[in-house]
């Protein structure tokens, strides 16, 4: 018996420290509102299920499926094809091409689709030009096909989104030797050969994780399929919540989007498989583009042109139009006041989840338990949640975690505080913070990844403590990606535009609101100057990045 009280008394115990203590906190927020999904799934006040599997759900799923469909395959063509196109062949505009490529990811779906509708619908400049030109009067006249519709949102996000894949993919065809294409073309490929035996083998899993990311974004959006008016499973949650005051219902559809999503991450790494593909080395020979000359050169020229001006050119140009047309746009009341809302509540975003980013991955680093191998891969699942099933996960627990704050100051004081949470924009920048944490997190694991053990064990063999240790050696070293990842989560904040929806207080705007309100209306020039702030941030995100990649 004493030789077992001294096995007990010499193992270590577990003492709970700041760093400890905060990791848990911050795992636990972000992770919430996934677990408040599913109780209120499984708890409804009232049991729809029933009904929605046999009415609307099998719609809902079926749309979803066809869009994420589309999406996939026209993401991968574009996003590809541009990729093997700037990497390995010289042509006219390249170098440029190359990095305008990136800049849809400025631009938000949503106003993508309020640009196409409005230079394709039947009061458009293209139908108008069309009857003008064969004198038609009406449209029984002639055949165009239909706006808004299913295949329409499907080119809109391809449009939005292929940038996902053309990053991954050109950075995977950057990295490969070029001592396997010398091969293969002494074996006799052309170009074609050399994609399909060489390129696309080797680039598969970069590929596949960027169409990963842009199904993701496909199963989040909500302004482009509601504009189109596509019934999607997202569409599904806002109607059931909003519309038939139905929690529990709402919280079913978002828990099948969760599977879907889970399922999607599944698919995706079941696709890679265990293929792992490894450059010799140092010495390895970088491919060299191959330069197109004549008719050829300009075709591919052409062929990159297509995704850039459908993601880039289009939206920004009718935004650019409406709003030279209608100046007085940019005085319009409330826009100054969106603007500012936004700046401070995406600022403020920004900074929490990158500061507690930075927090939990040094935390689970600096412990060295098994904890970080599964907490900081279960901290990615917000970025995979759509921002309408964050802002169900969080709304219903924070508003009744309200009222009872509410109740209780009351029943103390006498003097009622009202909304402390709900009521103001601390719910709406939570909600940011959760579904945006996960890229947070991605880039300050890959920065501390990047930062030698020695230097910190070095550092704190001279005294230094853990916090000291962290200011002086890694957050020098990691500014450059601290700053990337401070942006990139605020463009983020800046273009999301459902969980603003649900969580926004009562008459308070950001711009991706704004746009979407008066866009709803048909008031395109006085959202376009928001619309044009929008883009303008993203630009800025987008350049920076650009520049990184080199």
């Amino acid at each position: 018996m004493s030789d077992r009280f001294t096995q007990l008394a010499r193992r270590p115990r577990f003492r709970p420290d700041l760093w400890t203590i905060g990791s848990a906190f911050i795992a636990i927020v972000v992770l919430a509102p996934i677990v408040s999904i599913a109780w209120i799934a499984f708890n409804p006040t009232e049991n729809i299920w029933p009904h929605l599997m046999a009415t609307v759900l099998p719609r809902y799923l079926v749309t979803t499926l066809l869009l994420m469909g589309g999406v996939a395959i026209l993401t991968a063509a574009m996003g590809t094809g541009a990729a093997w196109l700037v990497s390995q062949y010289r042509f006219p505009g390249r170098d440029w091409l190359a990095h305008a490529l990136l800049f849809p990811l400025a631009i938000p779906a949503y106003v993508g689709a309020y640009a196409l509708v409005d230079v394709l619908d039947y009061a458009g400049p293209l139908q108008s030009a069309l009857r003008a030109t064969f004198g038609w009067t009406s449209a029984r006249d002639y055949w165009f096909p239909e706006t808004r519709s299913l295949p329409m949102a499907i080119l809109v996000l391809s449009f939005a989104l292929y940038p996902y894949v053309y990053l991954l993919a050109r950075s995977a065809y950057r990295e490969q030797s070029g001592r396997a294409y010398e091969v293969a073309r002494a074996l006799g490929c052309g170009p074609w050969g050399m994609f399909l035996r060489i390129g696309w083998p080797l680039a598969r899993p970069a590929i596949a994780a960027g169409v990963a990311l842009a199904l993701m974004e496909t199963v989040a959006d909500y302004g482009t399929v509601l504009h189109f008016g596509v019934q999607t499973l997202t569409t599904g949650v806002f109607s059931t919540w909003l519309n038939g005051g139905n929690a529990g219902g709402a919280a079913q559809i978002a828990g099948v989007i969760l599977l879907l999503i889970l399922l999607l991450v599944g698919l995706e790494r079941a696709g890679r498989g265990g293929a792992r593909f490894h450059r010799l080395g140092r010495s390895a020979q970088p491919h060299e583009p191959t330069r197109i000359l004549g008719a050829k050169g300009w075709y591919a020229t052409l062929l990159c042109l297509i995704p850039f001006a459908g993601g880039f050119l289009l939206p920004v140009g009718v935004m650019l139009v409406h709003s030279a047309a209608a100046p007085r746009g940019w005085l319009a009341p409330g826009l100054l006041e969106a603007l500012a809302n936004t700046l401070v509540v995406g600022g403020l975003a920004a900074l929490a989840t990158v500061g507690a980013a930075v927090f939990l991955v040094y935390a689970l680093r600096m412990k060295g338990s098994r904890a970080a191998q599964w907490l900081l891969p279960l901290t990615l699942i917000g970025y995979a949640a759509p921002g309408a099933v964050l802002a169900l996960g969080l709304l219903l627990p924070l508003a009744a975690l309200d009222h009872r704050l509410a109740d209780g100051v009351l029943a103390l004081t006498g003097w009622d505080p009202g909304l402390l949470i709900t009521g103001t924009a601390f719910a709406l920048g939570l909600a940011y913070v959760v579904r945006f944490f996960g890229i947070a997190q991605g880039a300050v694991d890959a920065a501390f990844g990047r930062v030698s053990p020695s230097l910190s064990m070095a550092a704190r063999s001279l005294g230094r403590s853990a916090s000291g240790t962290l200011g002086a050696v890694y957050l020098p070293l990691m500014r450059g990606s601290i700053l990337t990842a401070l942006l990139v989560v605020f463009v983020d904040c800046v273009k999301e535009l459902p969980a603003t929806l649900l969580l926004r207080p009562f008459n308070f705007n950001t711009l991706s609101t704004r746009v979407y309100e008066l866009a709803s209306l048909e008031r395109l020039s006085e959202a376009a100057p928001a619309a044009l702030l929008v883009m303008a941030v993203g630009l800025l995100a987008v350049v920076v990045l650009a520049r990184r990649q080199g």
